[in-house]
């Protein structure tokens, strides 16, 4: 007996493989998966403190979210993303904005449609879209890692139902500016398609750089797909809670695909993330400047690869995106840096790279640990590079 084709067609989850290379070598630096250094604020323990002890918080509850929640989600996006959701649009609360981003495939595309994807992608993305037997197609972004508007035009065909835009990116750490993001929205309204914009990094930029929500524009409810997540922000990635902002006429699709898979979102999580917005977006904040001194000492000391090592300056998220002067197969020289030298990276390869890029996360580094990390790291690379 042989199992799925289509499954086999994924490509396997690097995050688990590196894991398993760091839980081999005691002691490795890890700056690989893309975590914060903090955790939830109190105001999520204090809503669980009481949760659960009446018999119908334990019952099944709506597909698209706790009622609560909703009310506290719809004022969070119009306070800070400048998205008032209309009667013509829905709120839906996933486990996490993976889950979101897979059903939202679900309710827009059959087998054989297209999705375009700035290259280099998210794995998990690339991952969702061949497992729901759709093609990604894959548009190069410039030198900056910005999406170039020609490029996607004319990559669209006849299948072609959605453009799918990260910002601030991962791999990247790019920002798009909001220029670029309201012309892909607007080729995604002239063309009749859908654009999805994953913002689960909107809190994480720097150097004057702003996140913009494509969602906020004018009239851009009936195509646009918004998908956020607390699993960054709020420090609460093992909790699962993303949500989604849906046009309304893909609420019978997502109901039947929230019903199949997961039922409704769970309500323990649910009732956490009321304590997270509760506690609102300064507790995420006082933790950037600490992050920003993080990301200009990993960009300063990978300054000392020279020629080896080329890192364009992203202004969000947490990661950089490194071009390495080497021949070696990506996944060779992180299993070098990891078995050789104790740190750990993730090959460019899982984000559709084919030359030597790594990408480096230092969103879970806290300044007193990013100066040794950073040494095993330039060290490794020097000593394996020349």
């Amino acid at each position: 007996m042989t199992g799925s084709a289509r499954i086999q067609a994924v490509q396997s989850p690097i995050i688990p493989d590196v894991a398993a290379l760091i839980k081999e070598t005691s002691g490795t630096i890890s700056l690989g998966q893309g975590v914060v250094h903090y955790g939830p604020p109190a105001q999520v323990f204090e809503r669980l403190s009481t949760f659960g002890r009446t018999v119908p918080e334990n019952q099944y509850h709506l597909a698209t979210g706790l009622p609560q929640l909703q009310e506290a989600l719809q004022e969070k996006l119009r306070a800070e993303n400048d998205i008032v959701v209309t009667a013509d649009q829905v709120i839906a609360v996933t486990a996490g904005s993976n889950m979101g981003f897979y059903h939202a495939l679900l309710c827009i595309a059959d087998p054989g449609d297209e999705i375009v994807m700035m290259s280099p992608y998210y794995f998990n993305h690339e991952m969702a879209v061949v497992m729901a037997d759709c093609r990604p197609l894959l548009v190069p972004t410039d030198a900056n890692y910005q999406p170039r508007l020609d490029a996607i035009a004319a990559a669209l065909t006849e299948r072609t139902r959605a453009v799918v835009t990260i910002s601030p990116n991962n791999p990247s750490g790019a920002v798009y500016t909001p220029e670029v993001l309201q012309a892909i929205n607007q080729l995604c309204r002239q063309r009749g398609i859908y654009h999805i914009c994953d913002e689960a990094y909107e809190y994480f930029t720097y150097d004057g750089a702003d996140h913009f929500s494509p969602g906020s524009l004018p009239d851009a409810g009936s195509y646009t797909i918004s998908l956020y997540s607390l699993s960054k922000a709020y420090g609460m990635a093992s909790w699962r809670v993303g949500y989604a902002v849906l046009p309304g006429h893909l609420l019978p699709a997502f109901k039947k695909v929230q019903d199949t898979i997961l039922i409704c979102p769970p309500a323990s999580s649910q009732a956490a993330a009321l304590g997270a917005l509760q506690a609102g977006p300064a507790y995420c904040r006082q933790f950037i400047p600490g992050i920003a001194r993080v990301r200009h000492l990993c960009l300063e000391r990978l300054q000392e690869l020279g020629r080896l090592c080329n890192v364009p300056r992203s202004n969000g998220a947490f990661y950089l995106l490194a071009r390495i002067d080497s021949d070696l197969p990506p996944m060779t020289l992180v299993e070098q840096l990891i078995r050789r030298h104790k740190v750990a990276v993730i090959p460019g390869t899982a984000f559709g790279l084919e030359a030597c890029y790594l990408r480096i996360a230092y969103g879970a580094l806290q300044e007193e640990t990013v100066a040794e990390g950073m040494d095993r790291l330039i060290s490794g690379l020097q000593e394996i590079l020349t």
